[in-house]
């Protein structure tokens, strides 16, 4: 039963985020800042969730539950990876957004395709770097044989906590750039919707406000999940009880599994330019044209 639920939630998330992809490259009237943050989104999702879920579906399906030592720490690199840049782009979305609603005049030329791409290119060279510097830290120390991981992938708390060695410099990095990459991206969002939500409040009809809002109600609620789930499964101690073990599991499988699954939900379902495309992908009716 767990691993069926496991294959289903990998495959929802696999396909939902293609099609999220798919839908933005064949549509010319989505190939804007705001989509294309959104498909680099949708495959940093599909690389997170291929992290973790496909060795813990072998992993139940053959009842063995060894990993490698090389696997580990390639996982481990992967994982940081790809789990930070959710973070990191869902930041630089929120800036995207600052910029079309509180300087619409500017807004082409400032989110220019050159700008987008070098914000990505940003975000992948940070993040290989925090991850780079984490798996380092984690090669040096020494770990027993048989040691269990309290886990269902190598994650750099678990990992630390059935080494050998010391491991004090590796808890100061940890402190030090998970503050850095959690929450200076979500005060970076805070402060983004502070003026958001300042420039909103500002226009005089009904009707204009309410739109200025849709157009980040998709991103906020992807925000809420995201950092929601991840303050609870890195930034809130835990003991060392069953209970609080079960409920570390619990939010760590919501970060891993269930958001990069209810993400393209969230922004096709409050989208009517996403469910379009989406619509005209299934029906087959898709033309592959780029803006020059």
């Amino acid at each position: 039963m767990l691993f069926l639920i496991f294959l289903w939630m990998y495959l929802v998330t696999v396909v939902g985020n293609l099609l999220i992809v798919l839908a933005i490259g064949t549509d010319v009237r989505l190939h804007t800042p705001m989509y294309f943050f959104l498909a680099s989104l949708s495959c940093a999702d599909i690389l997170f969730t291929s992290t973790t879920v496909p060795k813990a579906l072998v992993n139940i399906y053959s009842q063995s539950r060894a990993i490698s030592y090389a696997g580990c720490l390639a996982q481990l690199y992967f994982f940081l990876t790809f789990g930070d840049m959710d973070i990191f782009l869902l930041a630089t979305m929120a800036y995207d957004r600052f910029v079309a609603i509180c300087h619409p005049l500017h807004y082409q030329m400032i989110m220019s395709f050159r700008r987008c791409s070098l914000l990505v290119t940003a975000c992948w060279t940070l993040t290989n770097l925090v991850a780079m510097i984490h798996t380092f830290l984690i090669f040096r120390l020494s770990f027993c044989s048989k040691k269990v991981i309290p886990d269902f992938f190598c994650d750099l708390e678990p990992l630390m906590k059935i080494a050998c060695s010391e491991t004090r410099i590796n808890e100061l990095v940890l402190l030090f750039l998970g503050g850095v990459v959690i929450l200076i991206p979500f005060l970076l969002i805070l402060v983004s919707y502070i003026h958001i939500v300042a420039a909103i409040l500002r226009v005089p009809s009904a009707q204009g406000r309410c739109k200025a809002f849709s157009t980040c109600g998709s991103h906020l609620a992807v925000v809420s999940l995201c950092f929601g789930t991840v303050i609870r499964a890195y930034l809130c101690p835990s003991s060392s009880s069953s209970n609080s073990m079960v409920e570390d599991t619990a939010a760590t499988v919501m970060y891993t599994v269930v958001t990069p699954l209810l993400n393209p939900f969230i922004y096709s379902l409050r989208n009517k330019d996403m469910k379009g495309a989406l619509v005209r992908i299934l029906r087959g009716k898709v033309s592959i044209s780029w803006r020059q």
